[in-house]
C-alpha cells in the first residue's frame, strides 16, 4: 500500500481536489469547516483504477501551519503539489517544494487546480512557471495534470496518472523493526487510547507488545484499522489507527513514535549532512539556534557547524545537531530545519547517536561521516563497529540501517574475513556482540596495560581480580567472560581461578624474601596449634604464600601451616562423625591451645560449609 500526500500553497484546491478524488471531506475540524481553511492533516482513502487502494494526507498550505505540513509528509509515498491555475506558483508553492525535495520525495505530480476559472492558454503558462520553480529539485521533469474538481474536468485522466506512476514506485523496505509516527491521538468510548499515523517501517499486530520510544512507556496492541477497516496485522507504507491498551491517552503527543520494544532510544546528538534550500532567507551560522523537524517530531536544536563557519543558500555541509527535545531517530532518515519563520535546509542522518561531542574542521570526523553516508554496506557495519562496539546485532543493525537478517549476514562474513570479531553466536546468543578489528586490539591492549600495571604494582600476587579487570574495561559481565574466553584460548591471557594474569608472570621471591618467609614458617611450626600473631611478615608477602598453599589465614591475625590446618580440620571432622557434634571447649582441649586459635578455626570451617553451628556447637553440615 502506498500513502500521497498534498502540497501546495493556501487556497490553491488541496483539500476540494482530495474530496473529488475520494468523496472523503479531510477537513476534520470545526474551525476548517467554518473557515475553509485546512489548519491541521487530513486523511483520506481511494481505490485507483487499478484496484490499488490508496491513502492520502492532506496538508495545510498557509505559512502559519508549516509546522502542521511537515508532521504529514515525513511518511509518503507520491506527493501531489498543487498549483491554482487563477494564481500559479506562490510563496508556499515553494517552500513545500523545498521541503518535498529536502526529504528526497521523488515521486511527484503537478496537479494545475481551478482550471475551469482560466482558459487553456493561461493553463500552458501555469504550467511552464511550474516547470521553472521545478528545475534543480527532486521534482524536475515529473508529470503535471489539469483538473477541475468542481466540473470533474480532467479527474480521471488524474486518477489513471497516480496508478502509472504507483507502478513504477518501489514499495517500502520492511527492515523488521516498526516504526509509526503518530500524528493524532484521541479516546473513543469503549475502545480507549487511539493514535494514528503512517507505518513506515516494519509490521504491527493485534496482541504484540509496543513501546513508545519516547517515553519508554509499554502498551499493547487491542485492534488495528486501516480505512476503517480492521485488520490483524499491517506491513510498511500502511496507514493505520492502533487501538492500544496499557497507556493513557494524556501520555502520548504528536511526535512519539510507535515501535517495538528495545530497540529505538531517542537521541540528544544527531550526525548529518545538511543541504540549506536555494532561497533560504540567510545564511546558517555555527552553532545558530533551528528547529529540528522529523516525521511528526520537532525539537529546538543547535546546528554545530564541523567544515564551515556558516551555511550559504544553496550549499551543503556535515553538521552536528544538539537537540533540545530527544527525538527518536534512525540513520538514513530525513529531516528539516527551520528558523522561526522559514525553511532554512535540511538533509539526511548519517548517524544517529553519536558518540560524543565532535571537534570542528577534523579530517578524521568528516572521513568517518562521509563513510557513513556513502559507504557499502560492509564499511558501515565495521564503521559500527569501530565507534559502538562491543556492539550486538541489535544495534548493529540500527546504527547501520539494514534488516536484522542482512546485517547478521554481513557480520558474519566480515567476521570471517577478520575485520570484526564476534564474541558468541550473533543467530542464537542474545548477548553476543561484535567488535572491529581495530576496536579488539584496542582492548587487547586496555587490558595488557592494566595488567602489566597491576603485576608491577603487586609483583607477589598471581594475579588480578578478573571482576577488577571488568571494570576497568567497562565490558557487561556477559561480554567479559566472551572476551575473557576468547584471549584466554588465544594464549593472550591466563586464567588462575578468580584472578587473571598475563602468561610471562610469575610470583618470584628475592633472596630476602625467602629468607623471611623461612624464618616465618619456623616460627608457625613451632606451636603449631597456637602459632604467634603478631606478624613480622609484610602482608603482601603473607598473601603470596596464602595463595601458594604453604599457610592458611584463618582470622586477621591467626594463620597456621598447610600442615597444622590440615591436620586440626581432619580430627575435628573425624570427631564429629563419630560424636555428632563438638563444642569451642571440647576442640579446645583437642589440641590444648586457646579460644583466640579455635573460634577462627571452627568459623572458617562454617565458611567453608565443612561445618554448621548448632546453638553452642558445631555439627557436620
Amino acid at each position: 500500500m502506498y500513502v500521497i500526500g498534498t502540497a501546495g500553497h493556501v487556497d490553491h484546491g488541496k483539500s476540494t481536489l482530495v474530496k473529488a478524488l475520494t468523496d472523503i471531506d479531510p477537513d476534520r475540524l470545526p474551525e476548517e469547516k467554518e473557515r475553509e481553511m485546512t489548519v491541521d492533516l487530513g486523511f483520506a482513502w481511494m481505490t485507483l483504477p487499478s484496484g490499488r487502494e490508496v491513502s492520502i494526507v492532506d496538508v495545510p498550505g498557509h505559512e502559519r501551519f508549516i509546522k502542521n505540513m511537515l508532521a504529514g509528509v515525513g511518511g509518503i509515498d507520491l506527493a501531489l503539489l498543487i498549483v491554482a491555475a487563477d494564481e500559479s506558483v506562490m510563496p508556499q508553492t515553494r517552500e513545500h517544494l523545498a521541503i518535498l525535495d529536502i526529504l528526497r520525495v521523488t515521486r511527484g505530480l503537478v496537479v494545475v487546480t481551478k482550471t475551469d476559472l482560466v482558459d487553456a492558454e493561461l493553463v500552458e503558462l501555469v504550467k511552464a512557471e511550474v516547470e521553472d520553480a521545478l528545475a534543480g529539485t527532486s521534482f524536475e521533469g515529473c508529470p503535471m495534470a489539469g483538473v477541475s474538481a468542481y466540473t470533474g474536468a480532467g479527474m480521471e485522466q488524474l486518477r489513471g496518472m497516480i496508478d502509472g506512476i504507483l507502478d513504477d514506485t518501489e514499495a517500502r523496505r520492511d527492515l523488521g523493526r516498526p516504526r509509526l509516527p503518530i500524528d493524532r491521538c484521541f479516546t473513543i468510548s469503549g475502545f480507549g487510547t487511539v493514535v494514528t499515523g503512517t507505518l513506515i517501517d516494519g509490521s504491527l499486530a493485534v496482541g504484540q507488545e509496543i513501546e513508545l520510544a519516547g517515553s519508554r512507556q509499554r502498551a499493547r496492541i487491542r485492534g488495528l484499522q486501516s480505512h476503517k477497516t480492521r485488520v490483524s496485522s499491517a506491513g510498511p507504507g500502511v496507514r493505520l489507527a492502533v487501538n492500544l491498551s496499557g497507556v493513557s491517552r494524556d501520555d502520548i503527543q504528536r511526535g512519539e513514535i510507535l515501535t517495538s520494544p528495545g530497540w529505538l532510544r531517542p537521541a540528544r546528538r544527531v550526525d548529518a549532512r545538511l543541504r540549506m534550500v536555494n532561497d533560504a532567507p540567510h545564511s546558517l551560522k555555527h552553532n545558530e539556534g533551528v528547529t529540528f523537524h522529523l516525521f511528526t517530531g520537532e525539537s529546538p536544536a543547535r546546528a554545530r557547524l564541523l567544515d564551515a563557519e556558516r551555511l550559504a543558500p544553496g550549499a551543503e555541509g556535515w553538521v552536528q545537531l544538539l537537540l533540545s527535545e530527544p527525538l527518536p531517530v534512525v540513520k538514513g532518515d530525513y529531516f528539516v530545519v527551520r528558523s522561526a519563520e522559514s525553511t532554512l535546509g535540511g538533509g539526511q542522518v548519517v548517524d544517529p547517536n553519536p558518540r560524543r561531542r565532535h571537534r570542528r574542521f577534523d579530517a578524521d570526523v568528516s572521513e568517518r561521516l562521509m563513510l557513513l553516508d556513502e559507504g557499502a554496506s560492509e564499511d558501515v557495519i565495521v564503521s559500527v563497529a569501530e565507534q559502538w562496539g562491543p556492539c550486538g546485532l541489535t544495534e548493529l543493525s540500527r546504527r547501520a540501517n539494514l534488516p536484522r537478517e542482512e546485517a547478521l549476514e554481513r557480520a558474519a562474513a566480515l567476521a570471517e574475513e577478520g575485520e570484526l570479531v564476534a564474541l558468541g553466536d550473533l543467530a542464537a546468543d542474545g548477548d553476543a556482540v561484535v567488535y572491529s578489528a581495530l576496536g579488539w586490539g584496542s582492548l587487547k591492549g586496555r587490558l595488557a596495560t592494566a595488567l602489566r600495571a597491576y603485576h608491577d604494582q603487586y609483583p607477589l600476587r598471581k594475579g588480578a581480580p578478573a571482576q577488577e579487570m571488568r571494570s576497568r574495561l567497562g565490558l557487561s559481565q556477559p561480554v567479559y567472560l566472551r572476551a575473557l574466553a576468547r584471549l584466554t584460548a588465544e594464549g593472550f591471557v591466563a586464567e588462575d581461578g578468580p584472578a587473571v594474569r598475563l602468561p610471562g608472570h610469575e610470583v618470584r621471591f628475592t633472596p630476602q624474601m625467602e629468607q623471611q618467609a623461612a624464618r616465618f614458617l619456623q616460627s608457625l611450626e613451632r606451636e603449631p596449634y597456637s602459632p604467634p600473631t603478631g606478624q613480622p611478615l609484610d602482608a603482601e608477602l603473607l598473601g603470596a604464600l596464602v595463595e601458594q598453599g604453604q599457610v592458611v589465614r584463618v582470622g586477621d591475625a591467626v594463620v597456621f601451616t598447610a600442615d597444622a590446618y590440615r591436620e586440626m580440620t581432619g580430627r575435628i571432622v573425624e570427631h564429629l562423625r563419630e560424636r555428632g557434634s563438638i563444642t569451642v571447649a571440647e576442640a579446645r582441649t583437642m589440641f590444648n591451645t586457646s579460644r583466640k586459635y579455635i573460634l577462627p578455626l571452627l568459623e572458617r570451617m562454617d565458611q567453608e560449609q565443612i561445618t554448621r553451628r548448632s546453638g553452642d556447637e558445631r555439627v557436620l553440615r
